[in-house]
């Protein structure tokens, strides 16, 4: 006899609504006593005869009493012990017991003599989450019906991990698609509340593989990589490899500053020009720095760049951050500058907070020409016998396939900060490991990759200038705990509080570096024709994914 999960049906549920339901059972109706004094009794009983018999024994060892010569004292003692060590394993089962009968139901499940009826059922029947009690089943119908927004769970339930089960519940039953296979349990819901996520129904696992120890001034650093992509890891683990035995990389910050760029507009262009060199004039800057800066105790605003077209001027602040990416903290500081100019340009017209100009999140000649967040250049020479026995070609040949592909082929296609050969692929899978904004990985991979032979051409000079990484150790996905970890492995988690902002800076020094050692060993796979072999052995699977999940 085979028990089936049957799909729920429209009319099961309405039909669901009319019928009067009983109360589920619970495990500790059977108590004879209620659950709380039960539990009460039964700590004090299981601590209380532990306590005494460690004394009894004790006081034996010292007289030299053998330990099996016990009084009925003892033996009660000893049961006693037993009785209650058994009724609290019990207890913490009590709720998955209480789950098992509630889901146990005639609406959930059906008993088949055979399988005739199998193939005439949708294929993919959906898998009901199993929630702990009838009130979570009400609150489902509610959010089904509409009378409770999915949204407002959490602040109605006060429960995270449970309102998180109940819209995932709701979601299988308005779709008809079920979510199995997206993990629910296992996760930290009160830690993404308010600040990474909003109504979530569960978590997407990305393994993270580890490249390394990258050499990078003179330090060595385990680089954590969350990915997907067979070979990314293993590539990058052989570029580690290539620059430690040539003796390391070296890396250089050369700006630190995160942009945001309003729009106002005025009744003339003429209007909006006046306010363009007061804002230039180096008379006023001081003035505004203040103001600017009293949005945080890490903003310090560096400069203001604007551009004007037509009646609209758009003004790109540049401040550091501290150790956060600082999109926040620099917004503020607009902010405020923008509320201080009404009082001297009352006829200001406000368009929006960011005109593009910062630019964030979209590829920018802006970001790629001034800079955006870390600015960083990483060099490394490696040595002729590294190239040839580590990445398998020659220097002459890397050289050239460097100028042909990463030069002229991405000028050919009109490239905008994409003078490399898959800078992206570092940048992001850093990024997902370490709680940075993936989005941002469109400008942080703004890259140009350098090779030149030196030493009468037998040696490879490689570098990578990066203008805009826009990283942080603090603040958004960084106090999640996996992402935390990474951070910690990299001895870049939190705020630095000797030196505000050298944890985000070493960080975007650790990408330059892994980037380095990403775009040396792609461009020797491509040189010696070893990225599609690399790729059928590393990147495809014989296993049935879809049949292993299930």
């Amino acid at each position: 006899m085979d028990v089936r999960r049957r799909p729920l049906k429209v009319d099961d549920e309405v039909n669901k609504e009319k019928r009067p339901t009983s109360p589920t059972p619970k495990a500790s109706d059977a108590l004879p006593l209620p659950l709380y004094l039960t539990n009460a009794i039964f700590f004090t009983l299981f601590f209380s005869v532990a306590y005494y018999l460690l004394h009894r024994w004790r006081e034996k060892i010292r007289n030299s009493t053998p330990l099996h010569v016990v009084t009925l004292s003892e033996i009660a003692a000893i049961v006693s012990l037993i009785a209650s060590f058994i009724y609290l394993l019990g207890f913490f089962g009590i709720d998955f017991v209480q789950s098992f009968i509630s889901r146990a139901t005639p609406e959930a499940w059906d008993l088949e003599e055979d399988d005739s009826d199998i193939i005439s059922r949708p294929p993919a029947p959906i898998s009901i989450t199993t929630l702990s009690s009838t009130q979570d089943e009400d609150v489902v119908q509610s959010v089904i019906d509409g009378s409770i927004p999915s949204y407002a769970l959490e602040s109605k339930l006060g429960d995270c991990r449970r309102a998180a089960a109940i819209r995932r519940e709701a979601l299988q039953k308005m779709t008809g698609r079920s979510l199995q296979g997206l993990p629910l349990d296992g996760f930290d819901y009160d830690s993404i509340l308010g600040q990474c996520c909003e109504m979530p129904v569960g978590y997407v696992q990305i393994p993270v593989g580890i490249a390394g120890p990258l050499l990078l001034d003179g330090f060595e650093y385990s680089v954590p990589m969350a990915t997907t992509e067979g070979c990314l890891v293993a590539s990058t683990n052989r570029g580690c490899k290539a620059i430690y035995a040539s003796g390391g990389a070296a890396s250089m910050l050369l700006r630190d500053g995160m942009t945001r760029a309003p729009i106002v507009r005025f009744a003339s262009a003429m209007r909006a020009s006046e306010l363009k060199f007061f804002l230039e004039d180096p008379n006023n800057f001081e003035t505004l720095a203040v103001v600017f800066n009293r949005s945080s105790r890490f903003a310090r605003l560096q400069h203001i760049q604007c551009s004007i077209a037509g009646k609209n001027l758009y003004i790109r602040f540049c401040c550091t951050t501290g150790d956060a990416m600082g999109m926040n903290m620099v917004s503020k500081g607009v902010q405020n500058v923008l509320d201080f100019l009404q009082n001297d340009f009352p006829d200001m017209d406000v368009i929006g907070i960011s005109g593009n100009f910062c630019s964030d999140k979209k590829p920018a000649a802006v970001n790629w020409i001034e800079g955006r967040g870390k600015s960083v250049v990483c060099e490394a020479t490696i040595k002729e016998e590294v190239v040839t026995k580590v990445l398998k070609t020659n220097v002459a040949t890397l050289v050239e396939l460097n100028t042909l592909k990463n030069l002229a082929g991405s000028a050919v296609a009109g490239a905008l900060g994409g003078f490399n050969a898959h800078a992206a692929n570092i940048v992001s899978a850093i990024f997902i490991a370490t709680g940075q904004d993936p989005a941002q990985n469109v400008e942080s991979s703004h890259c140009i990759t350098m090779m030149e032979a030196m030493n009468d051409g037998k040696d490879l000079h490689i570098s990578v200038t990066m203008p805009s990484i826009e990283v942080g150790t603090v603040g958004g996905g960084t106090q999640l705990a996996s992402q935390s970890a990474c951070l910690n492995l990299l001895g870049v988690k939190g705020a630095s509080k000797e030196s505000p902002g050298s944890n985000s800076r070493l960080l975007a020094t650790i990408v330059a570096g892994s980037v380095l050692a990403g775009e040396l060993s792609l461009m020797a796979a491509i040189a010696a024709g070893q990225l599609v072999k690399s790729h059928m052995k590393y990147n495809r699977s014989s296993k049935d994914v879809c049949k292993a999940a299930s």
